[in-house]
């Protein structure tokens, strides 16, 4: 497992370094499974260093470079997390999609009421709107260009477009939304952490809000 931590050498501070050790390191101890409302199928637990000592092998580059590597590994999992809700949201898309053309209501299926195709219009473009942010942002990433607006905004918008989008297929499919025998309610469970993990959408719109004054030329 990999983590970071703070060095301190004979009293003094060095810096955040970043080390990676085996899970069966002595005193390292793995909580329980912690049950959550989605991603079920990925543990969450906490973790407790209890009198543990590891080898200075275990570090990874100098410890005055930590942060910076971990902030730079955040700032990239961004646009993971964005790729992550572009797809949550066109699961969920597809299922209501698929639903609004099966389930007919007054003698005709439910997306040619306008309420229902409007907002099937409206994840569409969400979605597509998501997912070239997500692609800007990974093209920049390839060229090693700087990402943090960009990344900060596909995240941003992506996982806010999951949520809604997510909400909304529920909202297609009337009562059976909120039945576990179909999919939409488990995207919709699985979308909040997109909003929260890798910083939240109020931490993205920090960023992106720094980042453009920067971009201000006088």
């Amino acid at each position: 497992m990999s983590f970071t931590a703070q060095v301190i050498d004979s009293g003094n501070n060095i810096g955040i370094a970043a080390f990676i050790i085996p899970t069966d390191t002595p005193g390292l101890e793995i909580g329980k499974k912690e049950k959550k409302m989605g991603w079920k199928a990925s543990d969450t637990r906490q973790i407790y260093f209890k009198d543990m000592k590891i080898p200075s092998s275990a570090m990874l580059g100098q410890p005055e470079n930590g942060f910076k590597t971990f902030l730079k590994t955040l700032t990239s999992g961004r646009i993971s997390i964005g790729a992550l809700s572009v797809g949550t949201a066109l699961g969920a898309y597809e299922k209501a999609l698929r639903y609004s053309v099966e389930r007919s209501a007054f003698n005709k299926p439910i997306h040619e009421f306008q309420s229902i195709g409007f907002k099937l219009a409206d994840m569409a473009t969400s979605i597509q709107a998501s997912k070239l942010l997500v692609y800007h942002a990974a093209w920049l990433k390839d060229q090693g260009k700087g990402i943090n607006k960009e990344a900060a905004m596909a995240k941003l918008f992506a996982s806010e477009t999951a949520m809604n989008v997510t909400s909304e297929a529920i909202q297609i499919h009337g009562g059976y939304g909120y039945v576990k025998d179909y999919d939409v309610e488990r995207y919709f469970r699985d979308a909040k952490i997109l909003e929260i993990g890798e910083g939240t959408s109020e931490i993205q719109r920090l960023i992106i809000s720094r980042e453009i004054i920067k971009d201000i030329k006088f």
